[in-house]
């Protein structure tokens, strides 16, 4: 099969972003590089739902702050969320007059939303297009699994949904390009288990990075992470274990927003050669964290505050970020379907 990579010739860099989250988010190793939090996780409303919604504004709003720019700049929203018909970003963005685009990938759903508007950005469709998306850790509970006022045990494997919302402004002349984009393939290796979400998604991320090198000229020493959005600490192992398989070693440029978000990361994955090293120290919780954090807001969040600023300032210079999802919904769950999931790639760079 071919895979085709998309190359943006033209044109599509990140003009600004904005990452918003809640109160383990922020207490967690990249809290202070966040540009606004909640200790309530409630924003201001009086339902989770709402919540989230109140994120991906504030989120919105802040990105567009940042460049100056109104809603009547964006010639599109490209947005989703994890929560049926995409109601979280359909709510929250209710009050801003731009034309609007849905998405649902799941986790990898802040990728998905930045490699269409990037497309549009380069194609001349669009002069600045917007990528939103978020997760809320109780809406995201309360409609996959059971509500937190239940209490459920979590297994080692099981990720916590991160409570966040990214923002990113799309457009030409910034200083990190979109330079290219391969768009994931479905794949389905049998996995069940709703708690280990990690093990269904690491071999989607593995198609895709195969794909791409044997696509491309450049191999893993050409960059300076390759980063998956939320496979978690179990994940993270097991896309390791599948690509030294087929040859290929990431390990010393592999980075995961799952494991960076709420804390350092795992020497079994991490090395000491590995290019992360959080901001904060803050390693003090009240709370077990498992195999780390999933959901759309984390890989979202993570890109904003984290990674483009060290794109935007030449620290890093090239890197690869995948945006990693379990497809499945409540009712698929429910019949005991296996979970499919997909992973989407974008190769950014550093612009002189």
């Amino acid at each position: 099969m071919e895979s085709r990579i998309m190359s943006f010739r033209e044109g599509a860099t990140f003009l600004g972003s904005a990452s918003v989250v809640g109160k383990r988010e922020y207490e967690g190793a990249l809290g202070e590089l966040f540009d606004l939090h909640d200790s309530t996780d409630k924003f201001g409303m009086n339902t989770w739902e709402k919540a989230e919604s109140e994120m991906q504004r504030l989120a919105l709003n802040t990105a567009l702050a940042k460049v100056s720019a109104t809603e009547r700049d964006v010639g599109a929203l490209f947005a989703g969320d994890l929560l049926n018909q995409c109601v979280g970003s359909s709510y929250g963005l209710l009050g801003f007059d731009i034309p609007y685009f849905g998405l649902y990938g799941a986790c990898s759903t802040a990728a998905e939303s930045i490699i269409l508007a990037a497309a549009m950005v380069d194609s001349g469709y669009f002069s600045s297009a917007a990528a939103v998306t978020s997760s809320h850790n109780c809406t995201a509970e309360r409609q996959f699994r059971t509500p937190i006022e239940y209490g459920g045990q979590r297994s080692p494997t099981s990720q916590w949904t991160v409570t966040g919302a990214g923002a990113f402004i799309i457009g030409k002349g910034g200083s990190v390009r979109i330079k290219e984009a391969l768009c994931g393939i479905v794949v389905e290796k049998g996995i069940k288990d709703l708690s280990n979400m990690g093990a269904a998604m690491a071999p989607a991320a593995a198609d895709t990075i195969m794909r791409y090198f044997k696509s491309s000229t450049l191999s893993p020493d050409d960059f300076d992470a390759i980063v998956t959005g939320d496979l978690g600490i179990e994940g993270g192992k097991i896309l390791c274990e599948l690509l030294l398989a087929e040859g290929l070693d990431i390990r010393r440029v592999f980075l995961d927003c799952g494991i960076m978000i709420y804390g350092g990361g795992d020497p079994e994955i991490y090395p000491e050669s590995a290019v992360f090293s959080a901001p904060s120290k803050r390693k003090k919780r009240d709370f077990d964290l498992n195999a780390g954090g999933s959901g759309c807001g984390c890989s979202a969040t993570v890109l904003s505050a984290y990674f483009l600023p060290k794109l935007k300032s030449g620290e890093l210079k090239n890197i690869l970020f995948l945006g990693t999802g379990a497809m499945m919904s409540p009712a698929s769950v429910q019949q005991g379907e296996s979970i499919p999931a997909i992973a989407h790639l974008l190769r950014l760079t550093h612009e002189e």
